[in-house]
């Protein structure tokens, strides 16, 4: 709230209205009624659960007051949750009409729902209610694989095409029944969200042949074939849903948003089959998106301003969040005692950065403003060859302290993206949420020796020129680049497609495990130090990493490392 307030030079008193992005009174009626109707099973998540709602939840104009430091005064209105959803998805989108999907965990009581957006109004006509969740299916299998449910959902979609959907029928006939609409019901004695502390029940262990994974213990083909049908079993049910709404709202664009619109191999599917003539996307499409649509909605459909359609929408990039000036980060950068360059201009940075990514220099990139929503656009970027074939593990483990099955995303210059993955010329994907297959073309020979791979065993093998970007089923999560959204990372990547001949690189969040994306330049520099970034690039600052003073020792660094192995 203060950003905001600073971002619009403006005081508490000067706000006209606040929105929260669902009811929470609405919310916790849901909560009583799901805990009365399974007690007193759920009594321990019951006890868990109620202090931070009679304390906290229940009071937000109370905790948003305080927040405003007791200096607002004006109305609250609290939209509900896929409303919010719907709004952030349809409001900045560049359709004056457009069918709305969205689809979560749970909101208030909607799991998922559908409807229209015209003019500068939404309608939702449709809705799938608490407990029967495409999102908390989907985390179910995330906790049973043994990843961490809300911020694991991305590692159970990348270990999909490890695996073979062995047990998609299996789950077809015994966890939910699902309809030609896309509606469904799932048998929930097969699940413990509604009472328990954990997702899965004993039934469902029984089902699948063993109790949940262990987290952090080894992976096997069974947690990837488990992986790859859960991910089938999504996909049709986004295929059959995207398939309803285009027939109950007549039109030919689409706007998604909830956290399973984040699915982008699901999206890249409702794209392919030709469902809707266009896809948009909200790139927050999780929780945090629902403060714009909270927003948006109070302003285009609570106090009908009008709303003006934008090319190529109106989301700006994504890029909402915090900006340092050139001369903020020198004066940081000289307090630490760093050791950098200063280029004159943006083409002589990109020059000399395109070489260094071209000698396979791992690069922290951070320029202009933050990007909101969860993947680093060029805001927040780690940078590097994709034609290389050891980026991808020096990346995951000397980097990012993860899996090294992770993969790595591609960004692309859009007038060129087409030639290099299977897209229409006309497909853009601005915000890293739809996978496209790497075109034959750019392929490299099956070797022989693969067909006896399994799992992980098939990392060690290149599909294509740009190895460290195309996944085992050779399918990649592309960014499109253009000069209008993203106008440095455009220049970039130019100058590196003119030294390689190549317009695809790396391009990851500038993080490591278990952290969120940096912010501030105190946050690149700390993250710089402590992995094996080769050249961290703050504005027009360049700093190698052979030329710091005061490098990070080894203890330091191993009491870094023990954080990330203990989260």
């Amino acid at each position: 709230m203060d950003f905001c307030l600073a971002q619009a030079n403006i005081t508490p008193e000067q706000i006209d209205y606040v929105a929260f992005y669902d009811k929470p009174l609405r919310k916790f009626e849901r909560l009583l009624e799901t805990y009365l109707a399974y007690a007193p099973a759920g009594y321990r998540s019951f006890r868990k659960a109620m202090p931070v709602w009679l304390q906290q939840k229940l009071y937000m104009p109370r905790e948003i007051r305080t927040g405003l430091r007791d200096r607002y005064r004006g109305r609250f209105v609290f939209t509900e949750h896929h409303e919010s959803h719907a709004a952030s998805a349809f409001f900045p989108s560049p359709f004056e009409d457009a069918a709305i999907l969205t689809m979560d965990g749970v909101g208030e009581w909607s799991t998922t729902a559908m409807g229209v957006g015209r003019g500068n109004q939404i309608e939702l006509t449709h809705e799938i209610r608490f407990p029967h969740s495409l999102g908390l299916l989907y985390s179910a299998f995330t906790y049973y694989t043994g990843f961490k449910v809300n911020s694991g959902e991305y590692k159970l979609m990348g270990l999909a095409p490890y695996g073979e959907p062995k047990f998609r029928d299996l789950i077809l006939k015994n966890l939910l029944v699902l309809k030609e609409d896309g509606s469904f019901q799932m048998d929930m004695s097969y699940f413990n969200y509604c009472q328990g502390l954990t997702m899965t029940a004993e039934k469902l262990h029984r089902l699948f042949g063993a109790p949940p994974r262990k987290p952090e213990s080894l992976l096997t083909q069974r947690e990837m074939d488990l992986a790859a049908s859960i991910q089938s079993v999504t996909e049709e049910v986004m295929l059959r849903m995207a398939r309803h709404v285009r027939k109950t709202s007549g039109s030919r664009n689409l706007v998604l948003a909830g956290g399973v619109a984040l699915n982008c191999v699901g999206n890249g599917r409702i794209l392919r089959e030709g469902i809707f003539d266009n896809v948009w996307i909200q790139p927050a499409s999780g929780d945090a998106g629902g403060a714009l649509g909270a927003a948006m909605f109070v302003w285009h459909q609570l106090l009908e301003k009008p709303r003006k359609i934008q090319q190529p929408d109106a989301q700006r990039g994504s890029f909402l969040g915090p900006c340092f000036s050139d001369d903020e980060i020198a004066e940081f950068l000289k307090s630490k005692g760093a050791v950098f360059r200063t280029l004159e201009t943006d083409d002589a940075l990109c020059e000399y950065v395109s070489r260094l990514i071209a000698e396979e220099n791992v690069i922290g990139w951070f320029q202009g403003r933050m990007e909101f929503g969860p993947r680093a656009l060029g805001g927040r970027s780690i940078l590097g060859d994709a034609r290389s074939p050891r980026m991808q593990s020096v990346m995951n483990l000397k980097i990012k302290f993860r899996e090294s099955f992770r993969p790595f995303a591609p960004i692309v210059l859009k007038e060129h993206a087409h030639e290099w993955f299977q897209m229409a010329a006309s497909t853009d994907s601005p915000y890293m949420l739809l996978v496209a297959d790497v075109h034959h073309q750019h392929r490299t020979a099956a070797d022989p020796s693969e067909a006896a791979s399994f799992g992980i065993e098939k990392l060690n093998y290149a599909r294509s020129v740009i190895p460290a970007v195309t996944h085992v089923d050779y399918s990649a999560r592309i960014q499109t680049i253009d000069a209008e959204r993203n106008p440095l990372t455009h220049l970039l990547l130019s100058k590196f497609h003119q030294r390689t001949g190549c317009p695809v690189m790396i391009n990851t969040s500038f993080n490591v495990r278990s952290e969120p994306i940096v912010c501030t330049p105190e946050d690149a520099w700390r993250c710089f130090r402590m992995t094996d970034i080769d050249v961290l690039v703050l504005g027009r600052h360049v700093l190698l990493k052979t030329e710091q003073p005061n490098q990070m020792t080894e203890a330091e660094r191993e009491q870094h490392l023990k954080q990330f192995e203990l989260d």
